[in-house]
């Protein structure tokens, strides 16, 4: 293995590396960036969602927010497989590898530049079918397929963009793609106020706004990568896929990239059932994911630091401090979810009310928040095991509880409350539901199972 003998020639003022040092702390500091990061990102779309219904109404409302699970389903397969990319950098940097992280960054970027021509293809060329099987009312329909188009054609930014935020933020930077991100945040906003609220322009307007600032912030992160001297620094003429890179990579990332699309399925289901009870229904439910988006991202944050934290320490086979920093993490993100879910609770009405006036949309979304909300800590503590096991090297557990739970499970329960009683409220019953089941799962495999030698048995 080759060592960082001559680390001092490389520039690592912007790494963390956090194999030493408090592990509280160390988690605090990169959860905290990566938490105002996450703001931001939910910035964009919901941005978009709250210019449209202020001035173009609910119908472009509803175009707008039916598209976020259709989205998602798109994009997650990818973004999945770059958190594979992630760990593969991460447990590098731990064992103090550096020709290893070189080769893991490049083949990353070459990963990216693939996936990001291949989504806009389909982004742009499937849209009315996809939306069509998802029941899209047809009043939405002509906007919906509007806003997916040129969304879609910023996909090679967008997927570009969370590479290089992965590359970052698997050395322990968290805190430069912050700074980009409130960057092309701003843009966005200012962008959607101008062409929608100065020049009343459609819905498609706010879909070029988001892919004018994600392109900015892709310009952003590859400046500062191609800046010599770093120790991740970007050569363009060595961006290539590493074989035996890249299927480290696809061994990690693959299950959390199929992970991530069955949960993307399984809520377009949702969604297609929830088109079906009409518009105000779709922009009642689009209102509570855009809500709840925000609601979630602190335990996001603790995810994200978790899988770095266990990462870096397997990788410099520091066992019982992995164990003490996905302690901390689970029992963070569960206690911190439960206080965000209560709180959301009692001004449910009034954060809804916000996007959309209409008593319908209202209805509709408080009766989901009401529901959901104070079942958040088992969602948080399913997310958090999720989490544990993808730093472990083991994303193959978590793939298959939520191919067999969140999807199959909630699918079959929405299909059949549907046939026998078709009301929307035992739709919503399906993610509490399902959330306690995977959380009863992960946490016999968590106390019982040798999750922290993951690594080892692999190779």
């Amino acid at each position: 293995m080759h060592f960082m003998k001559n680390s001092e020639s490389k520039n690592r003022t912007n790494v963390l590396d956090m194999t030493t040092g408090n592990p509280y702390s160390l988690m605090l500091r990169f959860a905290m960036p990566v938490f105002l990061s996450e703001v931001f990102q939910q910035l964009y779309n919901t941005a978009d969602a709250f210019i449209v219904g202020r001035y173009l109404g609910t119908n472009a409302l509803a175009a707008v927010t039916s598209s976020g699970n259709l989205i998602f389903l798109m994009v997650s397969f990818f973004m999945g497989t770059a958190m594979g990319g992630g760990v593969v950098i991460s447990r590098y940097f731990g064992a103090k590898d550096e020709k290893q992280v070189s080769r893991s960054v490049h083949t990353m970027m070459a990963f990216g530049a693939v996936s990001g021509i291949l989504l806009t293809f389909i982004g742009v060329i499937f849209t009315p079918l996809f939306l069509t099987w998802m029941q899209t009312d047809p009043e939405v329909m002509p906007e919906a397929v509007e806003y997916f188009r040129f969304y879609f054609l910023g996909a090679f930014a967008m997927v570009m963009y969370n590479i290089c935020r992965s590359i970052m933020n698997a050395l322990g930077d968290s805190r430069r793609p912050l700074y980009y991100l409130i960057f092309s945040s701003v843009v966005n906003i200012l962008l959607d106020l101008l062409f929608i609220g100065g020049f009343r322009w459609g819905v498609w307007a706010a879909a070029v706004a988001t892919v004018i600032s994600q392109a900015a912030s892709v310009v952003l992160c590859m400046i500062y990568l191609l800046r010599k001297g770093n120790l991740f620094t970007v050569e363009l003429k060595k961006i290539r896929f590493h074989r035996d890179i890249f299927f480290e990579v696809v061994s990690y990332g693959l299950p959390s990239g199929v992970q991530n699309s069955v949960i993307a399925f399984a809520n377009v289901i949702v969604q297609s059932q929830i088109n079906s009870f009409g518009r105000l229904a779709m922009a009642g439910y689009g209102i509570h994911c855009k809500i709840e988006g925000f609601a979630f991202l602190p335990v996001t944050s603790f995810n994200m630091a978790a899988t770095t934290f266990i990462s870096q320490n397997l990788g410099a086979k520091q066992y019982d401090r992995a164990k003490k920093g996905a302690r901390f993490s689970i029992l963070a993100a569960v206690l911190i979810a439960e206080a965000i879910g209560i709180v959301y609770y009692i001004f449910a009405p009034y954060l809804i009310g916000t996007f959309d006036s209409s008593p319908g949309v209202i209805r509709y979304g408080v009766t989901q928040a009401h529901i959901v909300t104070l079942f958040y800590l088992l969602l948080a503590f399913s997310h958090s095991i999720a989490a544990v096991c993808r730093g472990a090297g083991k994303a193959f557990v978590p793939m298959i509880v939520m191919l067999s739970v969140w999807c199959v499970l909630r699918i079959s329960y929405i299909l059949i409350v549907m046939r026998v009683t078709g009301e929307i409220q035992y739709v919503f019953w399906a993610y509490p539901l399902t959330w306690g089941i995977s959380s009863v799962i992960y946490l016999f495999y968590y106390l019982f199972s040798d999750w922290v030698h993951g690594f080892e048995r692999r190779q």
